[in-house]
């Protein structure tokens, strides 16, 4: 048993993990429609998106007192690879907004759940049940029914799409590493060391690229990036984590796939955008939620405490 999960108690959760997943879907809808009013490039929105988030956890901390955790360099290492891949999934998921729709962006990033239980059952011995297994497959070609129109879009769209597809699978090792982490670690210092990492990564890439500026951009971004940092980075992917001590990877990654749901409404709503979703969209998205509905409804009862390997 490693120092992490030495650490690891049977306490009760405050808030329900299922209560903290609708959070995080309700917040990281906004994450694709946010990210199509900034003018600045796909990196530098994802370095200040995690910057901002970073400062505010600081000052949580600051306030709470709570010393930060001891980690092992083995930790270290989960930790430092974690920030890497959430720092590559965010710059390769911004970027794929400038080049495909909204909706097509948020629904192939959010075929993660699929990654997520296959790493899942090599790395964590957590494997799917054939009813989760359904499920995902269920929401998983709903999100393929909403995706098919790109293929007709040409080379730039579907640049796009294979960029939201490396997000999503970056974004699943980062999850499947964080599942290993969290249950022995406070919340807040885990998010301040993973965040902030990962905006590390992202500010010294900027620094090694020639004309990718990291300030000077106009007013409407910096307020794209705290409202980035506010919603989708701190009640979004904050409560992912949260869930994380609790429930396993592949069903807190489950949830998240109402995202293209709520991101297409947005996008459709918002004046700005107004992306209309077409028919594929709405039998798409009435697939995921079936699926979702497939595959947490009964489960387990292991699958509510904390992890314990």
């Amino acid at each position: 048993m490693n120092s992490i999960s030495a650490r690891t108690s049977e306490e009760r959760p405050a808030v329900s993990p299922a209560v903290a997943l609708i959070v995080a879907v309700l917040a990281i809808s906004w994450g694709g429609p946010l990210v199509r009013f900034a003018s600045a490039p796909a990196i530098a929105v994802s370095a200040w998106r995690l910057l901002l988030a970073v400062a505010f956890i600081g000052v949580v901390l600051l306030v709470r007192r709570t010393p930060m955790p001891r980690l092992s360099g083995r930790e270290w290492l989960f930790a430092c690879a974690a920030a890497l891949f959430l720092a590559l999934h965010f710059w390769s998921w911004i970027a794929s907004i400038d080049l495909t729709t909204i909706s097509s962006s948020v629904v192939l990033v959010s075929t993660q759940p699929v990654f997520v239980a296959l790493l899942s059952g090599v790395f964590l011995a957590e494997r799917a049940t054939r009813r989760q297994w359904l499920g995902i497959a269920v929401a998983v070609a709903g999100t393929v029914v909403i995706a098919w129109g790109d293929f007709g879009l040409g080379a730039r769209a579907i640049l796009g799409d294979a960029l939201a597809l490396a997000g999503a699978v970056f974004v699943s090792i980062y999850y499947v590493i964080g599942r290993r982490l969290r249950p022995g670690m406070d919340l807040w210092w885990y998010i301040f060391i993973i965040y902030g990492i990962a905006a590390l990564v992202l500010v010294l890439a900027i620094a090694a690229m020639p004309g990718v500026p990291l300030t000077g951009f106009p007013a409407r971004d910096w307020l794209v990036f705290a409202a980035l940092a506010a919603g989708p980075m701190m009640l979004g992917h904050t409560a992912v984590n949260y869930a994380l001590r609790y429930v396993r990877a592949y069903l807190a990654n489950l949830a998240l796939l109402g995202e293209p749901i709520g991101a297409t409404l947005i996008a459709w709503l918002l004046p700005a955008i107004a992306e209309v979703p077409g028919p594929q969209t709405v039998v798409g998205g009435a697939l995921i939620l079936g699926g979702i509905a497939v595959t947490v409804v009964r489960r387990q009862p292991a699958e509510a405490r904390p992890v314990n390997a």
